[in-house]
């Protein structure tokens, strides 16, 4: 089974598996057409971050593909460059990162791929030249960004050569056109052809650089070639019976654990409209995004208080900060000892199971675009802090703050939930939501992602920013869950259309084994599907 936001990824993908691809063929499969459709959200120019079951590796494994900072430029001479702005820009040349993705995509294919890289990137090739038809989600998604862009004065500088692959005359295209991109096919035949070193040295290479140095970045010939994705081991707490894993920082999967934790000091919901369970979600997300702002950092360069910060008998010291009647403004983080986006899943017959997120950042990333690949390059140095004294500081060859996060959870140490919910700061509060109505609820893998989302915006930021603080609802949303919260003294707001998918996008993948049966959900929101054999 396959599940995307791409109903050309998801077949892509199945194609795959019936050939007699592997998971991870599928996955990359899916990851290649999505590059093509929604090139807003994702593509060679970002990272990549991904967990898999193997039954011949017996466990769990992670993957973090996520792209470091230029080896020679220092937080002074960024300062410099940025003048007087006292948080990251997310646009422009020097919040470009080395993209990761496909230094994992290579990794993870060499580990556990079955079919050659030609084949799996095949359909992706064969739609960038052939082309295919932009569906009426996606426009209006590539209609957002594009409006978006062209009001951020970082992306001024750079929106001839944005328009001209994406936005031609400066206008985005509708739903109904059918889009080629020839220059992303030849990227990934260059993939498939020479491996990682089709991107990271040669032409493509040099015209990557060419791109970043011509706009004022400073990634060099050895940044690119010293890209290298990590293989981690996920951290791990339990809710319901279930072991739900999350990657270690330098990105947010952490948060996910630490909410889980916090509402386990909660009474149990009596149902899907409890309010006083909501309001202690959005209680537990505060306390967690608080800790989340100060502690989580690149662990080569920081010391990370993650085991800390994951144990049950902290959760219940800062339970305890938690009012069930009332609304916090904001919490402190706690004081301990030495302290846009697109997800997809695939399992295959064999019991490998495989939940995958890819990201260039906010819309069209930094906007910087690499005429000759095809492809934008993403913004994730915008994570970064420029505070000297913060875990999280700018630092050569430092990985950002990463807000992409798979999840997976398992049973009795068996596969039982491949998923991921997109949207930065929503992904954590997305995949609670979700995982309750599964494992609270016993809702099917459809059922889970297309109930109403809440999201919460507010507090500090681990790049230093601070957001006003506001309980963002789908129109869907009970009046019961809402009356309950406004009495909380919860600043209740319904998301508008021209916000777009503001409650992110989720894909999942539910496991019954020993019988390899899948059960596959795609979020209604989006133009993706889930498809089975």
């Amino acid at each position: 089974m396959v599940a995307s936001s791409q109903l050309d990824a998801s077949r892509a993908g199945l194609d795959i598996l019936a050939e007699g691809g592997s998971a991870v063929d599928a996955a990359l499969a899916m990851n290649a057409m999505l590059a093509l459709t929604e090139p807003y959200m994702c593509g060679p120019g970002g990272d990549f971050f991904a967990m898999i079951w193997a039954p011949s590796a017996g466990r769990l494994q992670g993957l973090n593909a996520s792209g470091r900072a230029a080896g020679g430029r220092t937080l002074a001479a960024l300062r410099e460059a940025l003048g007087e702005v006292s948080v990251m820009p997310m646009r422009g040349p020097h919040c470009v990162t080395v993209p990761g993705a496909v230094d994992g995509w290579c990794a993870l294919h060499a580990r556990y791929g079955r079919l050659p890289l030609a084949r799996v990137f095949a359909p992706a090739i064969a739609a960038a030249r052939e082309g295919y038809t932009l569906r009426p989600a996606t426009a209006r998604g590539w209609a957002l960004a594009v409006q978006e862009i062209a009001a951020d004065p970082h992306a001024a500088p750079h929106l001839a050569a944005f328009h001209a692959l994406f936005a031609p005359d400066g206008v985005a295209p509708t739903a109904g056109t059918v889009l080629r991109n020839p220059a992303l096919a030849e990227t990934f035949e260059l993939i498939a052809r020479d491996g990682r070193a089709g991107f990271y040295e040669g032409a493509m290479a040099e015209a990557l650089r060419r791109c970043l140095t011509q706009a004022g970045g400073c990634l060099g010939a050895a940044d690119l070639q010293a890209a290298r994705a990590d293989w981690v081991t996920p951290l791990m707490t339990t809710y319901r019976d279930h072991e739900v894993h999350a990657l270690p920082p330098n990105g947010q999967g952490a948060a996910v654990l630490q909410i889980l934790n916090l509402l386990q000091q909660a009474p149990a919901p009596t149902g899907p409209d409890d309010a006083a369970w909501w309001h202690w979600f959005i209680e537990a997300k505060k306390l967690a995004f608080a800790d989340r702002a100060r502690y989580y950092a690149d662990p080569a360069f920081a010391t990370v208080p993650v085991a800390e910060l994951i144990a049950p008998a902290y959760a219940a010291q800062r339970a305890r900060l938690i009012d069930p009647q009332r609304a916090a403004a904001d919490f402190p983080p706690g004081l301990l000892p030495g302290t846009d986006t697109t997800c997809f899943a695939a399992a295959d017959g064999d019991g490998m199971v495989v939940s995958a997120i890819q990201s260039i950042f906010n819309a069209f990333g930094s906007s910087l675009v690499v005429p000759e690949g095809g492809f934008a390059l993403h913004s994730r140095g915008a994570g970064f802090n420029l505070d000297a004294a913060h875990p999280n500081v700018y630092a050569p060859g430092k990985r950002p703050f990463h807000t992409i996060i798979p999840g997976f959870v398992t049973r009795a140490g068996r596969p039982r939930f491949a998923f991921g919910v997109i949207g930065a700061d929503m992904q954590p509060q997305g995949q609670v939501q979700v995982l309750s109505r599964v494992l609270d609820f016993g809702c099917d893998a459809q059922t889970a992602g297309a109930l109403p989302r809440l999201r919460h915006v507010g507090g500090a930021n681990p790049n230093g920013e601070r957001q006003e603080n506001v309980l963002w609802f789908e129109p869907a949303v009970s009046h019961t869950v809402l009356n309950g919260l406004a009495a909380r003294g919860h600043d209740l707001r319904a998301i508008a259309p021209a916000q777009g998918n503001f409650t992110g996008g989720y894909q999942g993948i539910l496991c019954d084994f020993p019988r390899a049966r899948f059960e596959g959900g795609s979020d209604p929101r989006f133009d993706g599907a889930a498809l089975g054999l």
